[in-house]
C-alpha cells in the first residue's frame, strides 16, 4: 500500500504540532535564520541524507516552505523514502507568518 503526503492547514498544524513532530523548513538558510516556526529543523540539499538516516520512518513530519508549493515536492520525495506521515503546510511559512497568534 502506497503512502501519499497530506496536505494540512495552518489551524490543523498548531494542533498536530502539539504531539511530537518533526517540523521542517525547506526554504533557503537565510530565510530560516531569519524566523521559522518554533522547533523547527532547516533541510537542505546538504543535510538531507543525514536526516533520512538520523529519523524515524513512523515518526510524523510536517514540512513547509515559503507559500506550500515546493513543500509538497519535499513530502512527496519524503514518503517515496519511507516516511509514513508526512504534511504539507498549505500557503507555507507566509501564510503562517500572515495567522493571527
Amino acid at each position: 500500500m502506497e503512502t501519499n503526503f497530506k496536505n494540512i492547514s495552518i489551524s490543523d498544524a498548531k494542533i498536530l504540532m502539539e504531539e511530537h513532530i518533526l517540523i521542517v523548513d525547506i526554504r533557503d538558510e537565510a530565510s530560516y535564520i531569519a524566523g521559522h516556526l518554533e522547533g523547527a529543523v532547516h533541510l537542505s540539499e546538504t543535510n538531507l541524507q543525514t536526516f533520512i538516516q538520523q529519523n524515524d520512518f513512523d515518526k510524523a513530519i510536517l514540512v513547509y516552505c515559503y507559500h506550500g508549493h515546493s513543500s509538497q515536492h519535499a513530502a512527496d520525495f519524503l514518503v517515496k523514502q519511507g516516511f509514513d506521515e508526512v504534511y504539507s503546510l498549505v500557503g507555507g511559512y507566509t501564510a503562517w507568518a500572515a495567522t493571527p497568534v
